[in-house]
């Protein structure tokens, strides 16, 4: 693990305990809402609206880290504020506090997105930041398998005691806040002169941003209008005949394909060009979507399911890594936040979309159109990108 400094390995670690509490959460929280009165409507009402306080959050924060020049505080903030969301989640049945308790864990991951990936970006160089984004994602993708495992387990000889496992989630959470003591800020720079920012001030950087950040921010947005949540995938392997235990089961492997191959391709990617490996992924994603649009064997979609994983380790970093190399140092925690704030609501329209188009045309069109969207902005990517960079 050459050139992979302790503050990789501790944001790595903080960041796998902190997947695991969450994706713990993730299969059973539906289940455990319906169970105390919330409506398939008000859940969805909750998730969008915990999503777009992360999108918000990501992007002023980002900035706020840059113009403090301080990272640490933030990515501390963050994670514990996520990691008391969890048995918050469970103390009070109350739709006013649910709502309370879910919008403060995605708060937490809006005041430390921008600050982490900026740390992230300062400990690599140009010719390892696929590798630096990839060991993160890979570990952070580690903790969504022992997080649903350990609730599939549990809930094996436990059926439907989900309050507790929304205390037992506090457990990883809590190891991830003592994580986060371990690190310091190398960030040099003081605060800047007129360091005040309105919450929406970030948007700013959009205009004074290098040509090269907004033509790629602009092909990654396009995808994620496209591009919706992971349950739509889950929903076609369930109408496929798959079990609950079988639907979980799949989503834990897709998540283990993704943390084996995260930081493998990470390194392939600095050595061929993230540009090239991002294309690469995009290219599979239309392959598993036109795939799912026609797939009814289960053998088939857990085929594709493998393949999503590979996608997922082909891009998710990589875009990270893309993007930080395009960007002025003093601006990193900025950039990735405005990409990652507008992503969180590009995502939250995108499934909405996808939701749509189910309802009045069934699922092979939803995956057809995601499908042939995507093309498109692979062949953006190809054709469309005129920029040099170190990265292409």
């Amino acid at each position: 693990m050459k050139n992979i400094s302790k503050t990789v390995w501790v944001l790595s670690l903080v960041s796998l305990f902190t997947d695991a509490a969450s994706e713990m959460l993730y299969p059973i929280l539906p289940l455990y809402l319906k169970t105390i009165g919330f409506s398939v409507v008000l859940i969805g009402v909750l998730e969008g609206f915990a999503e777009a306080t992360a999108g918000l959050s990501k992007g002023y924060f980002g900035k706020r880290s840059d113009l403090s020049g301080k990272r640490v505080p933030f990515v501390q903030i963050g994670y514990a504020f996520s990691a008391i969301s969890k048995p918050m989640m469970a103390l009070f049945i109350f739709p006013i506090w649910i709502f309370f308790a879910r919008t403060l864990d995605r708060f937490g991951k809006g005041i430390r997105t921008g600050a982490r990936d900026a740390m992230l970006s300062d400990e690599a160089t140009l010719e390892t930041k696929g590798k630096i984004f990839g060991l993160h994602r890979a570990m952070d993708t580690f903790g969504a398998v022992l997080g649903p495992a350990f609730a599939l387990l549990y809930l094996y000889f436990y059926p439907d005691d989900y309050i507790t496992l929304f205390y037992i989630a506090f457990i990883p959470g809590f190891f991830a806040i003592l994580a986060t003591f371990f690190l310091k800020d190398n960030h040099q720079d003081g605060p800047k002169p007129n360091s005040k920012t309105s919450l929406f001030s970030f948007l700013g950087y959009w205009k004074s941003s290098p040509i090269g950040y907004r033509k790629v921010t602009a092909g990654l947005l396009a995808f994620t209008l496209f591009n919706s949540s992971d349950v739509f995938l889950l929903l076609k392997a369930k109408e496929s005949g798959l079990d609950d235990t079988m639907v979980i089961g799949i989503y834990i492997f897709y998540n283990l394909v993704f943390a084996l191959f995260a930081f493998p391709l990470g390194m392939l990617a600095d050595k061929i060009g993230l540009r090239k490996m991002l294309i690469s992924g995009l290219v599979i994603f239309a392959f598993v979507y036109f795939g799912m649009a026609s797939a009814t064997n289960w053998y088939v979609i857990a085929g594709l399911f493998f393949f999503y994983g590979i996608y997922g380790a082909a891009t998710e970093g990589i875009s990270k890594a893309w993007i930080s190399n395009l960007t002025d140092k003093k601006d990193t925690a900025t950039a990735i936040g405005n990409y990652t704030g507008f992503q969180s609501i590009f995502a939250m329209l995108a499934s909405s979309l996808a939701g749509f188009i189910w309802y009045r045309f069934g699922a092979s069109t939803t995956f057809l159109v995601t499908g042939v969207a995507t093309v498109g902005v692979i062949l953006y990517f190809i054709f469309g990108m005129r920029i040099k960079t170190s990265s292409s």
